[in-house]
């Protein structure tokens, strides 16, 4: 990235802050959110190789804003799915008592025994994504893997962390 990129992004950033950050607050409704988010959008804009110039400065950044969004709005609904998941499937409703529901602690037990038993490199990447929030290109450039090969270990990885946490907690 060139210096005079990089003065176009500082001096937007300068003057368009307060803008961008209220823009993506309205359009997922957390303001600390948005904070994160905008950083994000910044640091991934200095980070690219693509030429950038006044005019193409703006749409880059409310690109990667509603993309970043999209992402938000993409994980919460996984997240509620889980969670709907999770109530559905556990009898809370007939004995409201601590011994009726799996502890945290015990979950994190059984997460960890399921994760020893996929291959190292499977686990690293499981680990990769699911615990550090990494996406697969992120964790192919991070391994110097094939962004495929990433893909078909997570998705074996997942699969199979599936299956093993619906037979213990079944």
């Amino acid at each position: 990235m060139t210096e005079t990129s990089k003065n176009l992004i500082a001096e937007y950033y300068a003057l368009h802050l307060g803008e961008l950050r209220a823009f993506v607050a309205k359009c997922t409704g957390s303001p600390a959110d948005s904070e994160d988010m905008v950083q994000t959008i910044f640091l991934r804009l200095l980070q690219t190789d693509k030429m950038i110039s006044a005019v193409t400065l703006p749409c880059l950044v409310y690109s990667a804003a509603r993309n970043i969004v999209a992402d938000y709005w993409r994980h919460r609904k996984s997240v509620e799915r889980h969670e709907t998941y999770v109530k559905s499937h556990c009898d809370c409703g007939t004995d409201s008592g601590p011994a009726s529901v799996y502890a945290p602690a015990e979950i994190m037990q059984l997460l960890e025994r399921g994760m020893a038993r996929l291959s190292p490199k499977s686990r690293r990447i499981y680990t990769m994504s699911v615990v550090g929030g990494m996406r697969v290109s992120e964790i192919s450039d991070t391994l110097g893997v094939a962004y495929k090969s990433v893909e078909n270990r997570l998705g074996a990885a997942r699969k199979e962390m599936r299956r093993y946490m619906s037979r213990m907690l079944a």
